[in-house]
């Protein structure tokens, strides 16, 4: 698992997930997001626009990357 730069609070899941270099694009985002792939605070989550606040962790399984916003 990788670190990734701290993500702003305020940022969409699906903007998060592009600026943490984990989907290139905004369709990734939204395959990775709706097959269950994406955990934020240990939960799957899978509403792409969901806003992020400060203290969150991102965690996507399949890439084994750590988002944390903040």
């Amino acid at each position: 698992m990788t670190d990734s730069p701290r993500i702003p609070p305020g940022t969409t899941l699906g903007q998060a997930l592009k600026l943490g270099n984990v989907a290139s694009t905004g369709g990734e985002a939204k395959v990775l997001v709706q097959s269950g792939e994406v955990l934020v605070n240990g939960e799957v989550e899978t509403r792409r626009g969901r806003r992020l606040e400060a203290g969150d962790v991102v965690e996507v399984e399949l890439a084994g990357e750590r988002l944390e916003v903040g």
